[in-house]
């Protein structure tokens, strides 16, 4: 009992001792202002006298210009004041156990800095990586109202043709969003208005997916951490061919350890397309000429609703939870005239096939995320478990109507009816580790695991008596399940950022494991793959100064054949151009080598890639011709390719109003695949241009210019035809710059059509595609208690 007592004293004892300690911290509080009205997201930040680097406290003012300080050990301190446009206020406080009011301090404007931190951040519009490059997606404001798909029109090395096709250095890139993979495949499932920056990795690490041959183009969507109630409003209206409307909501609470933000955003448009056809089959002579036109009238509509939650119990853990949903809905009502004639030009058939077809889509993503920090910067942690479904609805009603060389009719319509129902999971588990194993050096190891199901209904219905009658020959199921998993290690030079050393590598190695397999209702073509890849990677890159260096590598890809190029369904919506899926593609393996130059001066930026790909089993799409007269469109594996090419991207300020980026990405194709047929080897030179103009014609306004000009580019057959636009962009800000009043007009000369020319032994083939691509948008944006205002609607760039 004498024994349990004294332990209580001595409980209680230290508990008095630690309340008494806890009572001396002291708390510093005051206002801010610029001599007239308080100032907001004042960075005040306090630092020990015998320690100027270290941070012992930190806070930024609200919009009254308040700020609080707590829980500080009594001592001597400097308090720093710290905002871009006035100059730095430092103060000499000192703590004796009681809180202290200072009162207000007056800020003075810095002109100079201000003019120096405009020319900075608009160079900043593009930001050099290690990897690539991170493009300030929200500086770009010649794509408001528009879709991922539109915005990457506007990224400099990246070619988007008429019908959103992606390629960097003519090849498709593997797509991120916020760094995962997910069910949002196509980019225009997401609006323009939700991205923050679009980062392009052009020579990825072991740390990434192999399954990048061309590079990886990683989308971020919008997320504050501004402290406070912060929000923004965008609203956008115009036309092309048809209307056009777009919004915008965003909103953000933040306190010391949590942070919550919902955004929504929705964008309405109807679109037109025509589409021209023209075919000869050199071999056959009754369906010799063939020529088709294509008209399509289509609305669509996009909503994204998006929420994260964000947990830091201390400064050295924090959690995070995203979600999103997104819902896009498109009608299109399809016609598409036929003619056919004979090798002497005479007459053999005729037909119109009208269509509507209405698709709706939905989809969910979860993602939870962990960070962990450490005492030593070199040292971190991180894991994150994400999953995304997609369920996709696509219902058809088809008559086709015959006639005659005189234009009668011939015979009732036939009627068709089609649906297919898609449901995907794709899941994705992280772990990443980094951990010093000398002063300069680091490994880093890690594990990702892919998991995707995936599952479609197509069935097809001919009306036959007044009743549709299921025909099993155009019905087909699909499933489809396969799991990644992969390993890697990487030993990484380490430098702090205000180190600069003479050399810097990077050495990685990663395993991949895959397995698949895919079946059909019927069971005609059922498959399965399983094999293990090893990737290695590596780069050195020699500084010469701070602002110059000398970079090399190699890396081995692999290029996967995805879900469609395996489904071994047979779409025959077009009878004379069906296209399929093939089960029994085997993976493209590729070796790249790559050397880098970067240079920077004072108001320009240079930066030159050079680089090498050897591909072989090369994935293509090749057009074969039935006897028929069909050509049925499927993907091959063809003999090689090799492409090198230059890609280079400079920046330059040569006055005070105008900034431009201009880039070029050139490169000569072989394309060999005279393992299918003799006359299919290609050589090609392709290039593709980019130029961004950014002029501020006077106080609060901004005018962009983007022009873009991608070349033909080589195809295992042919070629797709150069494709041009020029965008613009206006911007100016109302009041006291809280308001934007925006005015876009895209492909403002209404060239932007896509196409292609194949010339083979047995037919000749051209096809142009021409959207309704010329467009008005007017947008008015607002923000209230934010710094959305700089994120959202400025020229400028943050590292978070």
């Amino acid at each position: 009992m004498k024994k349990w007592r004294q332990n209580l004293s001595l409980l209680i004892t230290l508990f008095t001792l630690s309340q008494f300690s806890f009572g001396q911290n002291s708390s510093i509080k005051g206002v801010v202002s610029d001599g007239k009205l308080p100032v907001e997201f004042v960075d005040v930040i306090l630092k020990t006298t015998t320690d100027s680097v270290k941070v012992a406290a930190y806070s930024v003012t609200d919009a009254a210009g308040n700020f609080v300080l707590d829980n500080i050990i009594s001592g001597e301190y400097q308090l720093q004041f710290k905002l871009i446009g006035f100059k730095t206020y430092t103060q000499k406080i000192k703590l004796a156990g009681s809180p202290i009011t200072i009162g207000t301090i007056t800020l003075q404007s810095d002109t100079n800095l201000l003019n120096a931190v405009v020319v900075n951040s608009q160079k900043k519009q593009i930001r050099k990586t290690d990897e690539g490059f991170v493009f300030n997606a929200v500086s770009n404001i010649s794509q408001s109202g528009g879709t991922a798909t539109d915005m990457l029109k506007s990224i400099p090395t990246v070619a988007v043709d008429a019908d959103g096709g992606i390629t960097l250095r003519g090849k498709s890139p593997m797509i991120l969003i916020n760094g995962k993979n997910s069910a949002i495949t196509n980019m225009d499932q997401i609006a323009a208005s939700s991205i923050e920056s679009i980062e392009v990795i052009s020579n990825p690490t072991a740390k990434y997916d192999a399954n990048a041959e061309s590079g990886i183009i990683n989308i971020k969507l919008k997320k504050n951490n501004q402290s406070g109630i912060n929000g923004a409003l965008v609203f956008g209206s115009g036309f092309g061919a048809k209307g056009r409307l777009n919004s915008s909501v965003l909103l953000n609470q933040k306190t010391d350890k949590w942070n919550f933000g919902l955004g929504y955003d929705n964008r309405f448009a109807g679109r037109t397309k025509k589409i021209k056809g023209e075919r000869t089959n050199n071999f056959i002579d009754d369906e010799h000429f063939i020529n088709q036109n294509r008209n399509d009238e289509r609305t669509e509509g996009l909503q994204n609703l998006k929420l994260n939650i964000d947990f830091s119990p201390n400064e050295r853990n924090s959690f995070s939870f995203e979600a999103l949903g997104n819902i896009e809905s498109q009608d299109n009502d399809e016609t598409l005239h036929t003619l056919v004639n004979t090798i002497t030009n005479q007459f053999f058939s005729d037909n119109i096939r009208h269509s509507l077809e209405l698709e709706r889509s939905k989809v969910g993503e979860l993602a939870f995320s962990y960070d962990r920090k450490f005492a030593d910067d070199r040292k971190s942690l991180n894991a994150s478990i994400t999953s995304s479904f997609n369920k996709h609805k696509e219902n058809t009603d088809i008559d086709t109507y015959n006639y005659d060389q005189y234009n009668a009719q011939i015979g009732d319509a036939t009627l068709q009816r089609t649906h297919n129902y898609e449901h995907e999971n794709i899941s994705n588990a992280i772990v990443n580790y980094a951990i010093p194993v000398a002063e300069k050096s680091i490994i880093e190891t890690g594990y990702k695991g892919t998991f995707r199901f995936f599952n479609s209904d197509f069935q097809s219905a001919d009306k036959t008596n007044d009743e549709y009658v299921i025909n099993p020959l155009a019905s087909n199921g699909f499933e489809y399940n396969e799991q990644i998993n992969a390993v890697y290690g990487m030993l990484n030079s380490f430098t702090g950022e205000k180190e600069n050393p003479k050399w810097k590598y990077n050495l990685g190695l990663r395993a991949e494991q895959v397995s698949n397999n895919g079946k059909t209702q019927n069971n005609s073509d059922n498959f399965s793959n399983h094999y293990l890849k090893i990737f290695p990677s590596g780069s050195l890159q020699l500084n010469l100064a701070s602002d110059e260096f000398v970079k090399m590598g190699y890396s081995k890809r692999i290029n996967r054949p995805d879900l469609d190029d395996l489904n071994p369904f047979i779409d025959i919506t077009d009878a004379l151009n069906p296209h399929g899926g093939n089960p029994y593609l085997k993976p493209e393996i590729i070796h790249i080598a790559e050397m880098s130059y970067n240079k920077e001066w004072s108001a320009y930026s240079f930066s030159a890639n050079a680089f090498y790909r050897n591909a072989t089993d090369a994935i293509r799409q090749y057009a074969e011709l039935q006897d028929n007269g069909v050509i049925f469109l499927q993907p091959q594996n063809i003999g090689s390719t090799v492409t090198y090419g230059l890609e280079t991207i400079f920046s330059l300020k040569p006055v005070g109003f105008y900034d431009a980026n201009i880039s070029i990405t050139a490169f000569q194709q072989h394309v060999d695949a005279s393992n299918l047929v003799q006359n299919t080897v290609n050589n090609a030179f392709s290039w593709y241009g980019k130029i961004i103009n950014n002029f501020v014609p006077w106080k609060g306004g901004k005018l962009q210019v983007i022009g873009n000009y991608n070349s033909e580019l080589a195809t295992a057959q042919g070629k797709r035809i150069p494709i041009y636009n020029v965008d613009m962009g206006f911007q100016q800000k109302l009041g006291k710059g809280n308001a934007r009043l925006g005015l876009v007009v895209t492909d403002m000369f209404n060239t932007l059509e896509s196409g292609y020319k194949n010339n083979t032994l047995l037919f000749s083939n051209n096809r142009t595609s021409k959207s309704d691509t010329r467009a008005l948008m007017l947008t008015f944006a607002y923000t209230f208690k934010s710094d959305f205002k700089e994120k959202l609607l400025e020229n400028q760039f943050s590292t978070e």
